[in-house]
Formats: C-alpha cells, structure tokens, sequence
C-alpha cells in the first residue's frame, strides 16, 4: 500500500491538479483578459504555503486543507490587479476574506450533531453576509453620508436602506478594539491581505485569520440588534 504524502515537496507534487481545477473553475468567472497561467502560478503560491504549514498531527486532510489556501490566494492575486474595475475588486476582496474565514471555520468546526450544525451555519451565513457588506461600503461612507444629509434628494428605499446600513457599520468600525479596527480597515478599505494586515498590528497570519472571523461575527451580532440586517 503507497503512504501517504508527507514532505512539502510531495504534498505539492500531490496537489497539481487542484490547483490547475480551481485556476480553470475561477477563470471561467473573470473578465477574459486575465491569463490562466496568471491563477495557476497563485495558486501555487498558495498551495507552497498549504504544504509548509500544514500539520498532519492535528488529524486534518492535506486535500481540504489546501483547497481553501489555494483558492485563497488566487483571490488574493487578482485583488491586486489594478486595472480591475471598483465592482471586480469589490467581489475578490470578498471571495478572498470569506474563503479565509470558511478556511478557519472548517478546521475548527467539529460538531457532530444536527443542532451543532444548525448553529454553525447560521454563524458562517452571518460572517460571510458581513464580509460581503465590508467588501462593498469600502469607499461608500462619504457617498452615503452625503446622500443622507442631502434631504432634497429621493433615494429609492433600498438605496436608502444601503447607505443607512453602510453608514452604520462604518460607526461599528469605529467603535472596534483598535487591533481588530485596524485589521478589517486594512484588508477591507486597504487591499491588504490579512497576512500584511497581521504584520501591521504585529500578529502571524493565522491569529489574524481568527481575529478576521471573530471581528465580522461581532460586527454581524452588532447590526443584527440595530436591526440592520436580515
């Protein structure tokens, strides 16, 4: 019987042709005159990663365990082109830091009961809302204040609603404890990513990938009882 991959190198070797399928499935959803070849070298990038920090004692699959930091940082690498329009950027910004807080979701969900499991999708349905809405108020505060402040103007309800809800959690924000303020600025309103925004208030990417999660539950519990949110 083969053994399993163990050494980076031969969990990489092991792991090409994930990479090349998540470069293939994400191309087909990406303005066209993004080159394949451009993913798939992010997402070697991510998969390296994957390989030198993946500890099979903790009992996790290499696989699923590189899946999320593969995809990752193919996100990652087309938030960096500049050329994207503000709705593009917008939308990988998003699939980045939601398939960062799935990744850590995954490795710590253990539950093994329907209610367990029950709550555990309601607060993952609550953090990627949130970081949906993070990744599209990123320069809309002052658009939306001075809608706001202009009572001549007759926004359309949901428009209003939006700028409220933007306004609003922008306030949330504010009112933060400063690492986790800092953080959800950087990777939301900055482009940083949450391994650049960790070494800005001197943390590893992981602890930021825990305060990345932590901070949208809390930011989702707080517009919930503001009645903000669905």
């Amino acid at each position: 019987m083969d053994q399993p991959a163990t050494s980076p190198q031969e969990l990489i070797a092991s792991c090409q042709g994930l990479v090349r399928s998540l470069a293939w499935k994400i191309h087909a959803n990406v303005p066209r005159r993004i080159e394949l070849d451009d993913l798939i070298s992010y997402g070697q990038v991510g998969l390296a990663e994957a390989a030198r920090d993946f500890d099979p004692e903790r009992g996790h699959n290499f696989t699923t365990y590189a899946y999320y930091r593969i995809r990752g940082a193919i996100f990652d690498g087309l938030a960096k082109m500049a050329w994207f329009s503000r709705a593009e950027y917008a939308r990988c910004r998003y699939e980045s830091l939601a398939n960062s807080a799935l990744e850590l979701e995954g490795a710590e969900s253990e539950t093994s009961d329907l209610k367990g499991d029950v709550r555990w999708l309601k607060r993952m349905g609550s953090t990627l809302a949130m970081s949906y809405l993070c990744s599209h108020a990123s320069d809309d505060e002052s658009d939306a204040a001075a809608a706001l402040e202009d009572h001549s103007a007759q926004a359309p309800p949901a428009a209003a609603i939006q700028q409220e809800t933007v306004r609003k959690l922008h306030e949330l924000i504010d009112a933060l404890p400063a690492d986790a303020a800092t953080l959800i600025r950087a990777t939301y309103f900055e482009g940083l990513t949450l391994k650049e925004a960790g070494e800005r208030i001197g943390i590893s990417k992981a602890w930021a990938s825990r305060l990345h999660a932590r901070t949208l539950e809390r930011l989702a519990r707080a517009l919930n009882r503001l009645q903000l949110a669905d």
